[in-house]
């Protein structure tokens, strides 16, 4: 009996010890199963931005794309894309949104604390704070050590050279995508813009026409032509006359676009293909080039301009008036309003405005861009219109417009399309058509050359280089009424004129009077000599050879470099 009750004391221990046992077994589970919780939890409130990527849980958050390289003609970099790191938050993650609010903001200037603490608290799991930021930002925000952030590698758009060539390249928005200039264009060109990680070396740069140095120096000249003459705004064109290439454009005031804000402000546009004006007497080359490539006139002729032009209650008088009859080169280097007119009355209002159609004055321009602001053109053109836009007032264009225009006068008589990526010349005879005979471009460019050496264009002439030019003071319009203190100063210049290759056109936009000059607030004494400036810098980047004889260009005489 007492072995019996022994044998039940002993399995009623064992029982005991096995039920102890497996409570203790389930209570490690439970203890290992929720240490693994809390470090799975205590895992995912951290973040490392020290890691070369993204984490693979968040990489595919970005919508940045990566974009090829823009470089200049000689392969300087204008545009290229970097890696920065993005920072996000997890609001449901956040322990203390306070605290990292306050401190996320005093290393963010940008990111207002009050702001960012109730977008935190308004649950969610991904949220923005900053994007593209400098790896000096990341490493402070790493060692804040604040849970529930991370952060995103995205490429980001640099631009080297800040705001030289601002309205050319254009920007972009904060996911990287073109939003004006060449850079909206390339977005619409297979292969430069992907989504993808495509390595940077598979992406091929765009080449550009624009030269760098020349493009420095055409903006540099403009600023302190700007302050020399305290004028409010300039614009500055280099075109090569046979490739229609823009080698270099400028307009100021401009902006910084790796500081794309800038871009908003109003006075930022870019003049030189949104801007319509009427130019004034510049326009006097193409009235010319009209009346001569349609033989309803000659160098040996000329027109009486000994009194003012009446047309009903209108009147066109000459602001250097000589009073006399005037030769056609006359009419040309002394800018005679009178002289101008009838010579478009002769061509006839008709094929007046079909000419101005032909060159391309008419319509708007589409480059690479995308298209100019349209012409403003006389919806009735009469007789009135023809005699006034003669000289360059009741037409308002681009000053692209011009410079397009104007380069088939030079370039043996061929209207060629601008371009702003780089296109060789023998590429651009067979776009381009003729629009002048040859003997008439030829006649042009002996009438540019001669208005340097005699009239109004002298402050362009430039040692070894032979300029060309005309220049244009337009009065413009304020209140309905044409204002003599508000000027638009043009000139168009072209060098070398024994072998034309380049234009440089420049305008200012109100220029006051330099009293040290003692002279007027006229285009010859400021867009000329600016213009003189530029070509005195840029002729030896572009490679054109000073030529230091005497100049022996004569009427009619051939173009050396004619297509």
């Amino acid at each position: 009996m007492g072995h019996i009750r022994k044998h039940l004391a002993f399995r009623r221990d064992a029982a005991q010890k096995q039920r102890t046992r497996a409570r203790a077994g389930v209570m490690s589970l439970a203890f290992a199963l929720a240490f693994t919780v809390i470090g799975v939890r205590l895992g995912g409130l951290g973040f490392a931005p020290g890691n070369a990527g993204p984490s693979t849980s968040w990489s595919t958050l970005s919508s940045a794309v990566n974009r090829s390289d823009i470089v200049d003609r000689k392969g300087r970099i204008l545009a290229t894309d970097i890696q920065t790191g993005s920072l996000f938050a997890n609001p449901s993650r956040v322990v203390d949104v306070d605290t990292t609010a306050e401190q996320l903001s005093a290393v963010l200037t940008n990111v207002n604390a009050r702001s960012l603490r109730k977008r935190l608290t308004g649950g969610g799991k991904f949220l923005w704070i900053a994007r593209g930021l400098a790896p000096r930002q990341q490493a402070e925000i790493h060692n804040l050590g604040l849970p529930g952030l991370g952060f995103v590698q995205e490429p980001r758009r640099v631009y080297p050279a800040g705001a030289t060539a601002s309205h050319v390249l254009g920007y972009v928005d904060v996911d990287n995508r073109g939003l004006a200039g060449m850079e909206r264009y390339l977005d619409r060109q297979p292969g430069v813009v992907s989504t993808g990680a495509k390595a940077k070396a598979e992406r091929i740069p765009v080449r550009l026409a624009m030269d760098l140095s020349v493009q420095y120096a055409v903006r540099e000249e403009l600023a302190s032509a700007m302050e020399r003459y305290k004028a409010k705004a300039a614009v500055g064109i280099v075109l090569d006359v046979h490739s229609g290439e823009i080698v270099a454009l400028s307009s100021l005031p401009d902006y910084d676009p790796n500081r794309r804000e800038q871009a908003l402000k109003k006075d930022r546009f870019n003049r030189a293909t949104a801007g319509v004006f009427e130019l004034g007497s510049v326009f006097k080359v193409f009235t010319t080039a009209g009346a001569l490539d349609m033989g309803v006139t000659s160098l040996d002729k000329g027109y009486d301009a000994s009194k003012p032009l009446k047309v009903a209650s209108f009147t066109i008088n000459d602001f250097h008036a000589k009073r006399r009859w005037l030769s056609v080169p006359e009419i040309f280097i002394y800018s005679s309003n009178i002289g101008s007119a009838k010579m478009a009355l002769d061509m006839g209002v008709k094929r007046h405005k079909a000419f101005l159609d032909k060159l391309g004055l008419l319509d708007r321009i589409n480059t690479e861009m995308g298209p100019t602001a349209a012409p403003i053109v006389p919806k009735r053109w009469g007789r009135l219109n023809t005699m006034t836009i003669a000289y360059g007032h009741g037409l308002s264009v681009t000053p692209l417009h011009l410079a397009s225009a104007a380069a088939a006068l030079v370039n043996g008589g061929y209207k060629v399309k601008p371009t702003f990526l780089a296109r060789s010349r023998e590429d651009a005879v067979g776009q381009s058509d003729r629009v002048l005979k040859l003997q008439t471009s030829d006649l042009m460019r002996y009438l540019l050359r001669l208005n340097v050496q005699q009239g109004s264009g002298k402050q362009s002439n430039t040692a070894g280089y032979r300029v060309g030019g005309k220049t244009g003071t337009a009065e413009k319009v304020v209140n309905g009424r044409y204002s003599r203190s508000k000027l638009l100063n043009t000139y168009l210049g072209v060098f070398p004129m024994d072998a034309p290759e380049y234009l440089v056109l420049v305008v200012l936009d109100e220029p006051k009077r330099v009293k040290e000059s003692g002279a007027g607030a006229t285009a010859g004494v400021n867009s000329a000599p600016t213009v003189g400036r530029i070509i005195e810098r840029i002729g030896p980047m572009l490679g054109v050879t000073p030529v230091m004889d005497r100049d022996r260009q004569k009427p009619g005489a051939p173009l050396a470099a004619s297509y």
